[in-house]
């Protein structure tokens, strides 16, 4: 089975360090990670179950999220929000590093786990998991999240479907994980010795929410970059050539 590493170095403020090695199926983007044996009770599916979800738990006795990130907020449970942290990020392609705080950097690892858990309303995030960019600000998030849907639009009208330009679908998206990180951070804050893992998640969400409000505003701001294609590239050239000449 061919895979992926993403591999995450925490260097923390005391000199002590924790790794991980996340490794994702090259085919479908699932998370693969051996869940504990005896995983705690916060995890369980009806534990501050999401109002949103559509698993039972007669089928689903473990909410695929919490399950997946019980060891991260096991190993973080002794920090604080925002205590200082180096980070670290490797990639087949690249190296990624950053101090910043530890709600920040967990909310980074995170995010990429949660992506690709088995939950129904994270799915829609394993494009963005699979070229993963640690430790993004919001202009970044959302000019990644909107390319990957219209990517995912081309694709829908290239097998004959209708094709939503308007991004009408992926503000659903967005609206459903906002439900879903909430009742994440209320699980954590419910089990956890620290507010860091409830904040990280929080954090998360503050992009979520503000998704619908930003995402105009940040396509318009970057609407020039794309001035080439929206005259004609003959014709930009041709504009460009005499503004240069005109110097």
């Amino acid at each position: 089975m061919k895979t992926i590493s993403i591999q995450y170095y925490f260097t923390l403020a005391d000199g002590s360090r924790e790794f991980f090695d996340l490794c994702l199926d090259a085919k479908n983007l699932e998370l693969l990670i051996d869940a504990p044996d005896n995983l705690p009770a916060w995890t369980q599916l009806a534990f501050h179950q999401c109002p949103n979800c559509p698993l039972t738990p007669e089928t689903h006795p473990y909410c695929p999220v919490a399950a997946n990130i019980v060891s991260i907020v096991k190993r973080f449970d002794r920090l604080l929000s925002y205590e200082e942290i180096h980070v670290v990020v490797v990639t087949e392609e690249r190296i990624v590093s950053q101090d910043t705080t530890a709600q920040k950097g967990l909310s980074s690892l995170m995010g990429l786990v949660i992506a690709n858990s088995a939950c129904p309303h994270t799915t829609f995030f394993r494009p963005m998991a699979r070229f993963h960019l640690p430790l993004a600000n919001i202009e970044e998030t959302i000019c990644r999240a909107a390319s990957m849907y219209l990517l995912s639009q081309y694709f829908l009208k290239q097998e004959g479907q209708d094709a939503d330009l308007e991004l009408t679908g992926l503000k659903k998206i967005y609206d459903e994980i906002h439900t879903v990180n909430i009742a994440i951070a209320d699980r954590l804050r419910a089990s956890s010795n620290t507010d860091l893992s409830a904040n990280a998640v929080i954090l998360l969400d503050l992009y979520a929410m503000a998704f619908p409000f930003a995402i105009e505003k940040t396509l318009k701001n970057i609407r020039n970059l794309f001035r080439p294609f929206l005259v004609g590239n003959e014709d930009y050239a041709n504009r460009t050539t005499s503004a240069l000449s005109n110097r």
